[in-house]
């Protein structure tokens, strides 16, 4: 057998964030399979609405699509959601409102 190299102790496994809007509490799938994924969706070349269409359907579970259904956002607003989701899940939102 090889060398072997434990890093558990240099990852962090945390959960999946959360954003909550109003009442609603919305999880933000973060895990680096999906992180990958819609990385791949804004360099395919699709236009930024379509690409944001389809990392909204990765980020979030059915029933946290509902929720966000159920809240009636506008455009504006649904995209300033998505982005915040794909920030946070990277890491790169400044956590606010806490």
């Amino acid at each position: 057998m090889g060398r072997i190299v434990d890093i558990t102790e240099k990852l962090s496994f945390d959960k999946n964030p959360v954003i909550k809007v109003k009442d609603q509490e919305i999880e933000v799938q973060s895990d680096a399979e999906t992180m990958l994924k819609i990385m791949g969706l804004f360099s395919e070349g699709k236009s930024e609405m379509q690409a944001s269409a389809e990392a909204a359907g990765l980020l979030f579970s059915e029933k946290d699509k509902k929720k966000i259904q159920k809240l009636g956002l506008q455009m504006k607003d649904y995209l300033t959601l998505v982005e915040t989701a794909m920030n946070i899940a990277m890491d790169t939102e400044e956590v606010s409102g806490e």
